[in-house]
């Protein structure tokens, strides 16, 4: 029988400096999808398992290591920790560990690159830190997230990872020339 190799969406690939940013695969821990069934209050449950806030819509909650991204109606992301058996009386619970690829973008151009591949005004005055959205970027599906002053949280479906990464890279490439 042969042995399987678990691999990261990227390969564990090396950051990528191009100009003023660097790209970096993120490593988010377990992810679990949490859909609150119909009329069910999670968000004590959830504060009291997880010490975060329940995430209102397009916003993220928590920190490295252990954050709740808001990721649709009626629907978080848990990133970092196994979720609490406890919601499961509250919510579907679904593994999407193996789903996404999860990259950083940081650096002074951060907002510039983002905005060859997102239709959305990521300033700091429209999108703070914890402001999330689903969007198309580039032409994929996915998730985009301030998490510091000029660092994003990007995720795209893992089958997207290299062109995620060859967008990013073009983008910077493209920003960076214009120094």
């Amino acid at each position: 029988m042969a042995d399987l190799i678990a691999k990261t969406p990227l390969d564990s690939m090396e950051p990528v400096t191009i100009g003023t940013c660097t790209v970096t695969e993120a490593n988010l821990g377990t992810l679990t999808s949490i859909a609150p069934y119909a009329g069910a209050k999670i968000a004590d449950t959830f504060k009291t398992a997880h010490g975060m806030a329940w995430p209102a819509p397009n916003r993220a909650t928590g920190k490295d290591g252990a954050r709740a991204i808001w990721f649709g109606r009626d629907m978080v992301l848990l990133a970092g920790p196994d979720p609490d058996a406890g919601l499961a009386k509250h919510a579907a619970l679904t593994d999407q560990s193996d789903a996404w690829t999860a990259v950083t973008l940081g650096g002074a151009d951060a907002e510039a690159v983002l905005a060859r591949l997102i239709p959305l005004d990521l300033s700091p005055a429209n999108f703070k830190r914890g402001h999330t959205a689903r969007t198309q970027i580039q032409h994929m599906t996915g998730s985009v997230t301030r998490i510091g002053a000029d660092t994003f949280l990007l995720l795209v479906f893992r089958s997207m990872a290299g062109t995620l990464l060859h967008d990013l890279e073009r983008a910077m490439a493209s920003v960076a020339v214009r120094g």
